[in-house]
């Protein structure tokens, strides 16, 4: 009994581990580390139409569109939100686990800041 208690232990812990994944591990070829140090770490994004990342977690960030471009968020319970953005537009979101995907005709590049010292809710 003790056994499949661990078993079932470790398989939940290796779930909630797959959904907070960091974006630079599960999408590497899209998500750059441009800069890290212990209060933030700044990300470069880059793709193209038609592209889906897979799921991952950031923390509380602030993204800089470099240029225009159209996603979906696709979030693990099942919402799905648009976004749009223009060349310079600056948007913060409270952290967030989701699916992004390109639905537009343009390339998406952004300047990502992800948070690391605690944000009040």
């Amino acid at each position: 009994m003790l056994n499949k208690l661990c078993v079932l232990t470790t398989l939940s812990l290796v779930s909630i581990s797959a959904f907070a994944q960091s974006p630079v591990e599960t999408d590497g070829d899209k998500y750059k580390v441009i800069l890290e140090n212990a209060q933030v770490r700044v990300l470069e994004y880059k793709d193209m139409p038609n592209v889906k990342t897979h799921q991952h977690s950031h923390p509380a960030f602030v993204l800089y569109a470099l240029t225009p471009f159209k996603r979906k968020i696709h979030l693990p319970d099942g919402k799905v939100l648009m976004r749009e953005f223009k060349a310079g537009d600056v948007m913060y979101s409270p952290a967030q686990t989701h699916i992004g995907e390109n639905v537009g005709n343009t390339p998406t590049h952004v300047i990502m800041v992800e948070l690391k010292t605690p944000v009040p809710q």
